[in-house]
């Protein structure tokens, strides 16, 4: 198997081109996937339950007399958790107590001052009514997805989650079904695709409308979730995954490789970096990424990733990895050396940081708290990982003392008269002062 992986030097007269050409994605959106997806949605939104049905049998091959009968109970899920192999049944439990602990302390608070003339404000705290939550099936299923989401929602006090999940051919994964009882997702319906993202968005006879939708899915899905935007609230619209690994060569270069080989194994366009100081740690890199590649079941898949998407990149120093870094903003980013406390600091923008040799970032995947849904693309320059916050949502308060209203009246009918909105001015001088005598 090829393991070719691209070698930059930041020394390199045309350095800045290769860089931006390495770090240039732009999402193709395949006139077809937007075509089907409109028309899935359009089918849903007129013919609720008879459309996911329909669509049910046609991509998933599983034919049902009612939507009704797409329901897993809370009996079926209790049965996946309880018949769950023992040490899988462990793993998972131990992961959900580490990302419930983690974003319970995300909660966020209400709260409220009252100035010197009696008005309040604050700021009331509320969560999402209903939280929907996809997860894929098919090929590949991701209970750690279902944590992922889940738990927040709840820490969160969302009354209630829904989750949709795929089940070709009605095969459902029992890990799936089991970490859904777990997390304490309230109703699971075996729909996927667009037609379970137009579910959730609008609602049918039998799947309830949700606030907000989470959680990753195909290009179908990535295209339904951006359409009905506006209509529900939604997490993000996720690129392929990314690893960049800043090294000062003092780390194992098996474990480099591997921690490469953790991000390329997702898809052909994943991306994986590697930026350090040492041309010789490098080569050793290098090295293991070819004798270790043909040991890899998914060899295939990592070495178009790499050969495509990735790099091995030598810096000047330390600092200058850590701007580049920042170019990036990747959505996992190790900081793998001797003392990463001396670095994180000139680290602005990233997903996740992962401090230190032992940090892997496939901990972070499953079990070690933080949540592993990501910014990518770069949008960590501006958003965060899904989290707490994400399920709950904010409230102003406003009471105007009979003294706040007079003073504040003042100030807002003075902006409002220069804004020309002559009622908004009259609204607030009705409170000013002499009006409240007269009213008496």
């Amino acid at each position: 198997m090829s393991s070719q992986i691209r070698r930059l030097s930041t020394l390199d007269a045309n350095f800045a081109e290769q860089f931006r050409a390495l770090l240039a994605y732009e999402e193709q959106r395949d006139p077809h996937v937007e075509g089907a997806v409109a028309d899935i949605i359009h089918a849903v939104r007129k013919r609720g339950d008879e459309a996911l049905l329909e669509f049910t049998e046609k991509f998933d091959r599983v034919k049902a007399n009612s939507a009704a009968d797409l329901e897993i109970g809370q009996d079926e899920l209790k049965h996946a958790f309880d018949t769950l192999d023992p040490d899988q049944k462990a793993a998972l439990k131990v992961a959900a107590q580490r990302v419930r602990a983690f974003h319970e302390r995300q909660v966020a608070e209400s709260w409220e001052f009252t100035e010197a003339d009696g008005t309040r404000l604050g700021q009331r705290v509320t969560p999402l009514d209903r939280a929907g939550l996809y997860v894929p099936g098919g090929k590949a299923a991701y209970p750690s997805s279902v944590l992922m989401n889940a738990v927040p929602a709840k820490v969160a006090g969302v009354k209630e989650v829904i989750m949709v999940v795929p089940t070709p051919s009605g095969v459902k994964n029992q890990m799936v079904l089991a970490a859904a009882h777990l997390a304490g997702v309230d109703r699971v319906f075996t729909i996927g695709g667009a037609q379970a993202v137009a579910a959730l968005a609008y609602g049918t006879q039998t799947v309830p409308r949700v606030d907000k939708i989470v959680g990753p899915g195909n290009a179908y899905v990535a295209e339904a979730k951006r359409r009905v935007f506006g209509a529900v609230g939604i997490d993000m619209i996720a690129g392929p995954s990314e690893i960049l690994v800043i090294c000062d060569g003092t780390t194992n270069p098996d474990w480099i490789a591997m921690d490469l080989f953790s991000q390329a194994e997702h898809d052909e366009m994943a991306q994986s970096i590697l930026l350090s100081p040492s041309k010789e740690f490098l080569d050793q890199v290098q090295a293991s990424i070819k004798r270790l590649m043909d040991s890899m079941p998914r060899a295939t898949v990592i070495a178009t990733s790499l050969k495509n998407r990735g790099a091995l990149i030598q810096v000047k120093d330390m600092d200058e990895a850590c701007e580049l870094s920042n170019q990036i903003a990747p959505e996992h980013l190790e900081l793998s050396v001797q003392d990463p406390d001396a670095w994180v600091g000139k680290l602005r923008h990233a997903g996740a940081i992962f401090m230190g040799p032992y940090s892997s970032e496939s901990l972070g995947d499953y079990c070690a708290g933080p949540n592993h849904v990501l910014p990518t693309a770069g949008t960590a320059r501006f958003s965060s990982p899904l989290g707490v916050y994400d399920f709950q949502k904010r409230s102003s308060i406003i009471f105007a003392s009979r003294e706040g209203a007079s003073t504040l009246g003042e100030v807002a009918a003075e902006l409002a008269y220069g804004e020309g909105l002559p009622a908004h001015a009259r609204s607030a001088e009705y409170r000013v002062g002499p009006k409240f005598k007269k009213a008496d």
